[in-house]
C-alpha cells in the first residue's frame, strides 16, 4: 500500500463568523491524484491554501510530504509546487525569462537545461523570447504550470487549473498531469469540471459547506448515487400503455412518450429488459441506457448543478 503524501485530521478554519472547513479528514496516497470538488464557496481554495502553508488552521493536524505544515513549514514547502487559479506568470518577462526567475529563487542547479527542458515539454520553445502578456489563457496556464515544476516538487497543488480554457488546452493539462503522475509526483485537484475529475483522480472527496459529504474512487460514488434507468421511446400512447403495463415500477411520460425503467445498465438487467419486451411483443423506438455520473453524484450531494451541466 503506498504511504500518505497529504494527511489531514480534524481541519477546521474559520473567517470571522463563518465556517469555512468544519472538521474534515482525508489522506493522499504518494504518486496519485485526489481530486476535491465542490461548488464556489464550499473551500476548497482554503483547503489548498492550509495545505500549501499559505494560512493556518484553526484546528486539527496536516502533514505534507511527511512534516506538520506549523511546526515543518520550510520542509513543506521545499517538497511543494502550487499552481492557483489565475496564472501567476509576470507578463513583462518573457516565458524563459520567467522560468529562468523562478530557477534562480529555488537554486536550482543547471537552471538553462531545465529551464529548456520545461519548453520543451510544455511546447512553449517557439514563444520561448516573447513576452508573457502575449500568450494566450491556454499558454500562460501551461507557463504557469512550468514555473510550478521548477525544482521537481514532489506534491503539486492545482487549484481549478483548467478554469476558462478551451476544451483543447484543457486536454493538453490533462495529459501533463498524467506524464506528472507516471513519473511518481503527487497532485491534489480541485476542480468544477466533472469530467475532469473523472479522467484523472484516483480518489475524489466532495466538499459542500465545509463538509466532506463523500469520498471514495470516482466509480465508487457513481455507484452511491440511485437514478441508473433504461429509456424508452414510443411512436404512440397505445404501445406505451402496454409497455407502462408490462414494466411494472417503470415511469411514464406522457408527453413525450416515454418509459424510465429502473436499471443498473448491467448485461444481466438488460438482457431481462429485452426479454420482457419481446415477451409483450413491444417495439420501443428508442432504447437508451443512462448510468450515474459524476455529475448525478455532485447533484445529489450538494443540490447543485456544474459548470459543465450550466454550460450544456
Amino acid at each position: 500500500m503506498k504511504s500518505s503524501a497529504i494527511a489531514v485530521a480534524g481541519l477546521r478554519k474559520t473567517h470571522g463568523t463563518k465556517v469555512v472547513l468544519d472538521g474534515i479528514d482525508f489522506e493522499v496516497a504518494e504518486g496519485s491524484v485526489f481530486s476535491m470538488l465542490g461548488p464556489n464557496g464550499a473551500g476548497k481554495t482554503t483547503t489548498v491554501n492550509v495545505l500549501a502553508t499559505l494560512t493556518k488552521a484553526d484546528a486539527g493536524t496536516v502533514r505534507v510530504a511527511g512534516h506538520d505544515v506549523v511546526t515543518g513549514t520550510k520542509q513543506v514547502r521545499k517538497a511543494i509546487g502550487v499552481t492557483g487559479q489565475f496564472a501567476a506568470v509576470d507578463e513583462l518577462l518573457s516565458g524563459r525569462e520567467n522560468l529562468q526567475l523562478m530557477a534562480e529563487l529555488k537554486r536550482v542547479r543547471s537552471a538553462d537545461r531545465v529551464v529548456t527542458q520545461l519548453l520543451e515539454r510544455f511546447e512553449l520553445v517557439e514563444s520561448a523570447q516573447k513576452m508573457a502578456a502575449t500568450y494566450s489563457g491556454g499558454m500562460r496556464r501551461k507557463l504557469d504550470l512550468a514555473m510550478t515544476l521548477v525544482g521537481s516538487p514532489q506534491i503539486i497543488f492545482l487549484d481549478e487549473p483548467t478554469t476558462g480554457l478551451d476544451p483543447r488546452s484543457r486536454r493538453t493539462m490533462w495529459q501533463i498531469v498524467r506524464e506528472l503522475v507516471a513519473d511518481g509526483t503527487t497532485v491534489f485537484l480541485t476542480t468544477q469540471y466533472l469530467e475532469e475529475a473523472d479522467q484523472l483522480a484516483d480518489r475524489i472527496a466532495v466538499l459542500d459547506q465545509g463538509h466532506i459529504v463523500a469520498q471514495g474512487t470516482p466509480e465508487e460514488l457513481k455507484r452511491q448515487v440511485p437514478g441508473g434507468h433504461v429509456r424508452l421511446r414510443f411512436t404512440d400512447l397505445f404501445e406505451l400503455d402496454v409497455a407502462a403495463r408490462a414494466l411494472a415500477g417503470a415511469t411514464r411520460d406522457d408527453q413525450e412518450l416515454t418509459l424510465r425503467v429502473p436499471s443498473d445498465g448491467g448485461p444481466r438487467s438488460l438482457r431481462a429488459l429485452l426479454d420482457r419486451l419481446d415477451e409483450h411483443m413491444i417495439n420501443a423506438e428508442e432504447f437508451s441506457v443512462h448510468t450515474p455520473d459524476l455529475d448525478d453524484v455532485f447533484f445529489a450531494l450538494t443540490g447543485q448543478t456544474t459548470t459543465e451541466a450550466n454550460a450544456r
